[in-house]
């Protein structure tokens, strides 16, 4: 199985340093939806793999939540792609929880409820978090510019070996023309 781990805000959709709080404030950045659609039509299983201490905060609850992905997931429908699962962390950063990124606890349960090793797998994301959790798997870590990227890059914290694109759009160009 061809699987794909992204994290959503600040890879598929703008990031707010005061939460995406509802489906509203929900906007993809341009080309990423069509790049998961063609990840999809190129065989890739794709999970959201979500830190959300806004939860946590009280800044939205699961209803809100609920509706944001429901727009993502019908937003990329109109390009004929999906998304196979949403794994995200309701906790905020003190509670210091299994599941919140940078530890691993969310891959480790994706690994588990789908049977499979995560070693190599793409998990693309724009924060150092996203970075130490796939490397704590054995994931293969991508960062991209947007979100928070961009500002990693600018003050070289970016880890050796770690793959840098500009956004979602390219990573997907250069995953499907390597099959």
């Amino acid at each position: 199985m061809k699987l794909i781990l992204l994290d959503r805000d600040g890879v598929i959709n703008h990031d707010s340093d005061d939460f995406i709080k509802s489906a509203q404030e929900w906007n993809a950045i341009p080309g990423s939806l069509e790049a998961i659609a063609r990840l999809c039509h190129n065989g890739y299983h794709v999970i959201i793999v979500s830190n959300q201490p806004g939860l946590a905060r009280k800044k939205f609850d699961i209803i809100a939540l609920s509706e944001i992905h429901r727009k993502m997931i019908d937003h990329l429908a109109q390009y004929g792609g999906t998304i196979d699962a949403i794994f995200f962390c309701p906790h905020g950063p003190r509670q210091e929880c299994e599941c919140r990124k940078p530890k691993p606890g969310l891959l480790k349960t994706i690994s588990n409820r789908l049977r499979i090793s995560l070693v190599d797998v793409p998990f693309v994301g724009d924060k150092l978090s996203d970075i130490d959790a796939a490397r704590a798997v054995g994931a293969s870590p991508i960062l991209v510019r947007t979100g928070k990227g961009q500002a990693l890059v600018d003050a070289h914290q970016v880890p050796k070996n770690v793959f840098i694109y500009d956004d979602l759009a390219a990573v997907a160009d250069d995953l499907i023309s390597a099959k």
